[in-house]
């Protein structure tokens, strides 16, 4: 398994892609792939067929999964997309040197 920057319940923003310059919350996390999940950021319909008698199929909207390197944390005091930084096992804005 790789290390991620990233964690579940971080704000980020989209570096690139359809949905560039979109800040949002961090919903999942694959260290595995690379990949995160971002709320309300690259959304695609998905076909879903009704499984029990009474349930209604049909197109849903869900967010799909992104690379992670095209996401940044965004920093909780500067509240700007930020590179991060390590000092005594926290992460640290290079911007402003605050902590999260």
């Amino acid at each position: 398994m790789s290390k991620m920057f990233v964690k579940t319940g971080d704000t980020v923003m989209v570096l690139s892609g359809k949905s560039k310059g979109v800040k949002g919350e961090v919903l999942a996390v694959s260290p595995k792939e690379g990949k995160v999940i971002v709320k309300n950021v690259n959304k695609v319909t998905k076909h879903v067929k009704p499984r029990k008698m009474g349930d209604q199929g049909g197109l849903i909207e869900v967010e799909s999964a992104l690379y992670a390197s095209k996401v940044q944390l965004v920093c909780p005091k500067c509240n700007e997309a930020v590179r991060v930084g390590h000092k005594d096992g926290s992460r640290v804005c290079k911007k402003c040197g605050n902590e999260f």
